[in-house]
């Protein structure tokens, strides 16, 4: 298996997610040199969202507004430094990216991990329109190289999109709460899942994150947390 993975990487090189240039054999999946251009969430953060804090203080003034509908999160990524990249990967066809991505994720990411211990991860639903013109979701692609990586069970069809919403980057925070209300429902009847991580390629305000816990905690679901693969700075 894996020398067809070398041959297959030797005729069709993976393209880096940062500088999108086939990545040199030896170097994996991502340049060297471009690595270092992902900056890695670090010092201190909200105690529920995970966002960066300029302050020494437990939580950002998101969260200590309006407390999220899940326990807890965190990312990767800051927002700045994966932009670029994830914008290729949502909607410039570079699906090859989410295998890189969600290695990282499961890897620096284990210990939250292992801590909260899931059942399953749920990735955040496309509308169906959406999933049609894109041909793949993002967040499914990162939850399925996570839960392979780790071993846990993803469940993409639980969560369903019964709406199609406008793009949330158009939306203000208060848009943004109101566009999703309802916008999810789950696909089953009974679910017998107990603590659940949500997947995402960007948190901003959570209003996306708090759409689908709500949903989940509707269908009794005890603990819903989320990780994402970047996230902008609280206040």
């Amino acid at each position: 298996m894996q020398i067809l993975q070398m041959v297959k990487n030797l005729l069709f090189p993976p393209r880096c997610p940062v500088c999108d240039e086939p990545v040199p054999l030896k170097e994996g999946l991502i340049c060297s040199a471009c690595k270092k251009k992902l900056v890695p969430v670090g010092g201190q953060v909200c105690f529920c969202c995970g966002k960066p804090l300029a302050a020494e203080e437990e939580l950002c003034g998101s969260c200590r507004k309006s407390p999220p509908i899940y326990k807890r999160g965190r990312a990767l990524y800051t927002y700045d430094s994966a932009a670029a990249s994830i914008y290729r990967f949502k909607y410039g066809g570079r699906r090859e990216y989410g295998i890189f991505f969600g290695r990282e994720m499961a890897k620096e990411l284990e210990d939250f991990i292992y801590h909260i211990h899931p059942d399953g991860l749920v990735p955040v639903p496309l509308s169906y329109r959406r999933l049609r013109t894109r041909g793949y979701n993002q967040a499914e692609l990162l939850a399925g190289e996570i839960g392979r990586q780790m071993g846990i069970p993803v469940y993409s069809r639980l969560v369903r999109r019964i709406t199609d919403t406008r793009p949330q980057k158009e939306l203000n925070a208060k848009e943004r709460q109101n566009n999703l209300k309802k916008a999810f429902n789950i696909a089953q009847n009974d679910v017998k899942l107990s603590t659940i991580i949500i997947i995402d390629d960007i948190y901003t305000t959570g209003s996306t994150i708090n759409a689908v816990a709500q949903a989940l905690l509707n269908a009794g679901v005890r603990e819903v947390y989320y990780m994402a693969l970047a996230i902008g700075e609280g206040y």
